[in-house]
Order: C-alpha cells, then sequence, then structure tokens
C-alpha cells in the first residue's frame, strides 16, 4: 500500500527528571539491582500505557481543558513507564549520582567538543569514575566505545555539512576534526556506504526529485 494511504502518528515527551525522582520516593520499594542501563531502548507499547498518551493526544484539541489535565495525564504516562519494561532505564535517568547520569555528562562534553582530541581519562573524570569503569558503562549506555561515540558524531556532522555548504570533503573533514583526508574517506564510506562526496551528490539527487528531503536528518 502506498506511503501517503498508511499515515501513522507520532508521540515524543521530554522527561521530567524532578517529577521521575518525586515519583520514585513514593515508591520507594522498587528495587535496582545497580547493573549499567541502556541509554535507549525499544519497547512493545501496553494498553495501560496507551491509554494516557491517547488522551494527552486528545487534549490538543480542547485548549481549555489542556492547561489542567494535561500534567494528569503526563503523571500517569511516568507511572506506566516506571513499572514497564523500561522502568529502570528510567530510574537511573532520575537520579543524580546513577551510572546513566553521570555517562550523560560524558557524552554531552563530546557532543559540544566533538572536533577535539579526546581523552578517554578526562571523560572519566568528568563521569566521575574511574577508566576501567567509564568505559564499561559507557559501553552500556551507548554500545559503543567513546572513540566509537565521537567518530559517529563528526561523521554525522560532516554528512550534514557536505549537504548544506557543497564544499569539498577535505574540508569538511577538516572541520569536523579529521588531520587525515584519507582516514576521513575510508571512514565515512564505511559509515556510509560511499565515499564523502559520491554520497553527498546521490542524497543532493534524491532532494531535488523531493526538496523536503534535504531539512530532513539524514
Amino acid at each position: 500500500m502506498p506511503v501517503t494511504q498508511s499515515p501513522y502518528l507520532a508521540f515524543s515527551l521530554r522527561l521530567d527528571r524532578a517529577a521521575l525522582a518525586s515519583m520514585l520516593l513514593e515508591l520507594a520499594e522498587m528495587d535496582d539491582d545497580g547493573a549499567p542501563a541502556a541509554g535507549m531502548a525499544v519497547s512493545p507499547i501496553d494498553a495501560e500505557l496507551l491509554d494516557p498518551v491517547v488522551r494527552m493526544l486528545r487534549l490538543l484539541d480542547r485548549p481549555r481543558d489542556l492547561e489542567i489535565l494535561a500534567p494528569l495525564a503526563e503523571r500517569e504516562i511516568l507511572y506506566r513507564l516506571l513499572t514497564g519494561a523500561q522502568g529502570r532505564m528510567l530510574r537511573q535517568i532520575a537520579l543524580s549520582d546513577s551510572r546513566l547520569s553521570c555517562i550523560s555528562r560524558a557524552i554531552d562534553w563530546i557532543k559540544h567538543n566533538y572536533r577535539d582530541t579526546m581523552r578517554v581519562e578526562a571523560l572519566a573524570e568528568i563521569a566521575g569514575m574511574s577508566g576501567s569503569s567509564f568505559h564499561r558503562h559507557f559501553k552500556a549506555v551507548t554500545s559503543m566505545s567513546p572513540l566509537q561515540f565521537q567518530k559517529q558524531i563528526r561523521l554525522q556532522e560532516a554528512r550534514r555539512l557536505l549537504l548544506i555548504q557543497r564544499a569539498d570533503a577535505g574540508s569538511i573533514g577538516f572541520a569536523v576534526g579529521y588531520e587525515s583526508q584519507s582516514q576521513f574517506s575510508r571512514e565515512y564510506s564505511r559509515l556510509f556506504g560511499e565515499p564523502p562526496g559520491r554520497d553527498a551528490a546521490r542524497l543532493r539527487e534524491l532532494s531535488a526529485l523531493d526538496p523536503q528531503r534535504l531539512a530532513q536528518p539524514v
């Protein structure tokens, strides 16, 4: 069936750490084994979670009710998440001294400084962990080593710059932190399947057929 005949609805909710922490105090009987929690996970939505999500979305058509009822629906959503399949991960997000929160500080540093030379020991210090503990927990959260994560950030940004600036691959590689053009081209090809110039040309051709494609994440 053509995609235009199969619409779908996407929903996202920014997690309120303070609300999660407050709710955890009320759910003090919930245990945590202390094992590293993944930073991202996928699980099916059940009827109990779907119900408050649908009710919240319906409030968009009732602005007068939204201010009063939306916080109640959000609280129920958080409760269902905390007591569901992703509960352990959310508990880690809520606690400021949890391993996931500590790793998040290092992740934020990499995202803002991905062009710079990175020392894993310095990242471990940012996270407040020993080097070995940091490396183990970082991989549990991201499924990558810190260096692999930095590489992903660099290459995704390089792809974006190639599309919007139409600059040569060498200057783009240098802009995102690579000192070797051959290394940049090799790692770019390994991630995206084609050298930088060829990949950018293919994406521009696609965007010419559908102009909105260029404005979307790639």
